[in-house]
């Protein structure tokens, strides 16, 4: 399928553009970005740490790049969604790239495609390898975007891949079970290279395919550990012990992913050094946005993009964790094909109201739907339905006490919606510890 060049060659035309290359927004399969790959002649020379995962890609992702930047090295990081602008996807040396890069990036791509259909994710994905080509940076960090195996990530040769978690999502396209998952998560890892997994208890298929292929795998709790001190936590393995400070996100679960980035920088120590000093800088520094983000007080509001069970119950333990002395009031939305039923059991115990509206993307749940469970799940709590989540937010901002809280969540389109509304540079980073 081929569609005619926009009309307008800024950034926002390009966007449209690929958005309607391909007839299908998820197409799995290597074939086509391999292909236009070969054609672009795109063979980085620096290295790739690839990160997949069910959740904690993101915050993975940002702890690698905090740290190489606190050791002094350009770094190129590969994410998505974005919430409000595109350019949030390619941030190079922890900046976002410029339009005009991307624009430069398209262009050499539509140029080498052909007739080759890509997906807006393909598209993307060799823009943003493109742009940190042209940017010469010192590494790169890819995060995966669907499963693993046949993401588009993957037509790149990592120096270490990085499986942070395994559970039940994407479902229609990886699998009905945390077997099936784990494989097409596994499919990251490489022969002989580090292959670590900070899931407590990774799948019997992940560990399989790792030795299989011969891959250097390492695993949270058997080649690598960490244990909670007074202050701070402590990261082992059989060759290093370092004494670390939290990291500046919120969440226990944190330090799985921490304990994991910490051993793919010792795995790439050779490569590139890094001291004590900047791994305790970069977890001190992290930041990443629509993850506990607090974003305004009296009422608190706290913008978070948890979407699947495991992510919800993350989310009802920083609720627990950090908890205030008024309500809390829950701005909620999802996709439909999600398991809305799973995220409101877990959350439900921590919200006294429910304000709901159906998301502005083409699989977003009705209203109707998200009401039944909702009431299904939260019997004694207030549930009002709105025709859109800035009505939603609006009316609990309405509602809520001094001493409430507003939590926003269910969805990256969900929260994208309120960042909108919110003066983002006002939004802090929670004291974790």
């Amino acid at each position: 399928m081929t569609s005619s060049l926009p009309a307008a060659r800024d950034l926002a035309g390009w966007l449209a553009y690929i958005e309607a290359l391909h007839p299908a927004s998820i197409a799995m399969g290597l074939e086509r970005v391999e292909l236009v790959r070969q054609r672009l002649g795109l063979q980085p020379q620096f290295p790739i740490v690839i990160v997949a995962g069910t959740n904690g890609k993101g915050s993975t992702c940002a702890m690698l790049e905090s740290i190489y930047q606190a050791a002094g090295y350009k770094t190129g990081c590969y994410t998505s969604p974005h919430f409000v602008r595109y350019n949030e996807r390619v941030r190079l040396g922890g900046v976002e790239v410029e339009d005009a890069v991307l624009v430069e990036a398209f262009e050499a791509i539509e140029q080498a495609r052909g007739e080759t259909a890509l997906t807006y994710f393909e598209f993307g994905t060799l823009a943003a390898v493109w742009s940190m080509v042209a940017a010469n940076v010192d590494i790169a960090i890819l995060e995966v975007g669907l499963g693993g195996r046949l993401d588009a990530v993957n037509v790149f040769s990592p120096v270490c891949s990085i499986v942070t978690s395994i559970d039940l999502d994407h479902m229609d396209f990886l699998g009905n079970d945390r077997e099936c998952i784990g494989r097409e998560k596994a499919g990251v890892f490489r022969p002989g290279v580090p292959a670590i997994c900070g899931d407590d208890h990774p799948p019997l298929s992940l560990s399989s395919y790792a030795n299989d292929i011969g891959a250097d795998l390492r695993l949270i709790g058997h080649e690598f550990s960490f244990k909670r001190l007074a202050s701070g936590w402590q990261y082992q393995s059989p060759s290093h012990e370092y004494a670390l400070p939290w990291p500046a996100l919120a969440g226990e679960f944190q330090l799985n992913n921490a304990a994991c980035v910490i051993n793919a920088v010792d795995a790439l120590l050779v490569k590139l050094p890094v001291t004590l000093e900047h791994m305790q800088q970069g977890l001190q520094q992290v930041a990443l946005s629509g993850r506990f983000q607090i974003c305004r007080h009296q009422p608190q509001v706290v913008l978070d993009v948890a979407h699947n069970p495991h992510a919800a119950g993350a989310l009802a333990s920083n609720l627990a964790q950090y908890p205030v002395t008024g309500r809390t009031l829950a701005v909620f939305s999802m996709l439909g094909d999600k398991d809305i039923a799973g995220v409101v059991q877990a959350v439900a115990p921590h919200i006294d109201a429910w304000y709901i509206a159906r998301v502005t993307h083409g699989r977003g749940a009705g209203v109707e739907q998200l009401h039944e469970y909702v009431k299904n799940q939260a019997t004694d709590a207030s549930v009002v339905m709105h025709a859109d989540v800035r009505a939603a937010y609006q009316q609990a901002c309405n509602e809520a006490g001094e001493n409430d809280r507003i939590i926003v969540f269910g969805s990256f389109f969900t929260v994208a919606d309120i960042m909108r509304e919110l003066d983002m540079a006002a939004c802090e980073k929670i004291a974790t510890h």
